[in-house]
């Protein structure tokens, strides 16, 4: 079953980013993961109204995928860089439909 990382960043410094984009993407594609979407082109269209910098978008093959991306030791210091330097939000949601009939 596919699974979506989506995610809201906001960084709150800079410094952490040149080095996590190259690694973020290389193990993205090592665990199956597809960017559908990194970027500051969005709009809020409904809710309480969130100052977010950056939607991001990952397909992920299964949510075992997604998992072992987020518990690989390489992906680690990246992951401790991006959330010490950003204010984040990140979903994981199976693409399934609940209220189809």
């Amino acid at each position: 079953m596919i699974y979506f990382s989506v995610l809201a960043v906001t960084p709150t410094n800079e410094d952490w980013i040149p080095d996590y984009i190259g690694s973020a993407n290389a193990l993205v594609a090592k665990h199956g993961g597809k960017y559908l979407a990194r970027t500051s082109s969005h709009k809020q269209l409904e809710g309480n109204a969130q100052d977010v910098a950056l939607r991001i978008v990952i397909q992920w093959p299964s949510k075992a995928n997604a998992l072992a991306f987020m518990a690989d030791p390489e992906y680690g210091p990246h992951l401790k860089s991006r959330t010490a330097g950003s204010i984040n939000e990140h979903f994981l949601i199976e693409a399934k439909d609940d209220l189809a009939s």
